[in-house]
């Protein structure tokens, strides 16, 4: 009988009292379980200046984490901020599931919008998004599609600005990652528990679409990221739980989560690349932990 190995990660840092949410329920809540909480946590991603970003989905708030773990309002506006990555000229792109793909200018802290319809369709409700090394930008248009109905979009926004859509008739795409070689493209599937894998065609489109793993329990999988060695780092929302999957899809670790079970989406470190930092959504909470593997050197500092 084959047994996952499995660790468990440590606090990192927790959003303090005096960046508490001190107003009411906000719509993005609406339906939700979780009540009015005091943050909810997502999108991680290294800036430049070696600070973590994440996101306060409900709240339209964008917060910086020093290295100690000491947080700090970075921007607020109205917004819905999920999906977060950092381009390498220090710009971060937000994909945002009210307003759409924002871009905000790290010195100005101006947030502007950068795609807000695809096709002449207006977006539907942005999850996240990840660069390719050309410098285009595959996002997940999620908003409220599930097995019933399955509206979600996979696009791609070239360098220049212009989207498309890639991959129609999904039920909830949420995270998404490239392969090291470029060469093929991971999706969480969130409301079918599963992760599709395709590879990528020479004018960005998708082709030969795959259902790769077949997850159970939770949620669904949320945030997705790919070592160095091209194993898929997956964090399962509802489960408490990021998997580490080899490039084969074999599950090979497990890490848990010592606070809450909507542990969300992942971001490896810079100083230290097998340092993984994990948002647990619902206790406002950022975790970490070390993997064997080191992180994928991401766009931003590559």
């Amino acid at each position: 009988m084959y047994t996952i190995p499995t660790i468990e990660a440590e606090v990192f840092a927790e959003v303090p009292p005096d960046l508490h949410w001190r107003g009411g329920p906000t719509p993005w809540l609406e339906g939700r379980p979780w009540g009015v909480p005091p943050a909810f946590l997502e999108g991680p991603g290294f800036g430049r200046d070696g600070f973590l970003y994440c996101v306060d989905i409900p709240y339209g708030r964008i917060f910086r984490i020093s290295p100690g773990g000491r947080f700090e309002l970075f921007v607020q506006y109205d917004g819905e901020p999920n999906g977060l990555r950092i381009h390498r000229d220090g710009r971060i792109f937000v994909a945002d599931h009210k307003r759409g793909i924002m871009v905000i200018d790290p010195a100005t802290r101006r947030v502007d919008p950068y795609v807000t319809a695809v096709e002449g369709r207006p977006l539907v409700g942005p999850n996240d998004l990840v660069f390719a090394d050309d410098g285009a930008v595959y996002f997940t248009d999620m908003g409220d599609s599930d097995l019933a109905a399955p509206f979600g979009r996979l696009v791609r926004i070239d360098p220049e600005g212009r989207a498309r859509v890639v991959l129609d008739g999904l039920a909830a795409p949420n995270g998404l990652a490239i392969n090291r070689a470029g060469t093929a493209l991971y999706l969480n599937m969130f409301r079918q528990n599963a992760v599709w894998q395709m590879r990528l065609t020479a004018d960005g489109g998708v082709a030969r679409v795959a259902h790769f793993i077949q997850l159970s329990g939770g949620l669904g999988p949320d945030g997705l990221l790919m070592d160095a060695e091209d194993n898929l780092i997956i964090a399962h929302g509802g489960l408490g739980c990021v998997w580490v999957y080899s490039a084969l899809g074999e599950p090979v670790l497990r890490i848990n989560s010592p606070r809450g079970r909507m542990v969300t989406n992942i971001a490896f470190g810079i100083e230290d690349p097998r340092r993984l930092y994990i948002t647990d959504s619902s206790t406002s909470t950022i975790l970490t932990a070390r993997l064997p593997t080191p992180g994928r050197v991401p766009f931003s500092h590559g």
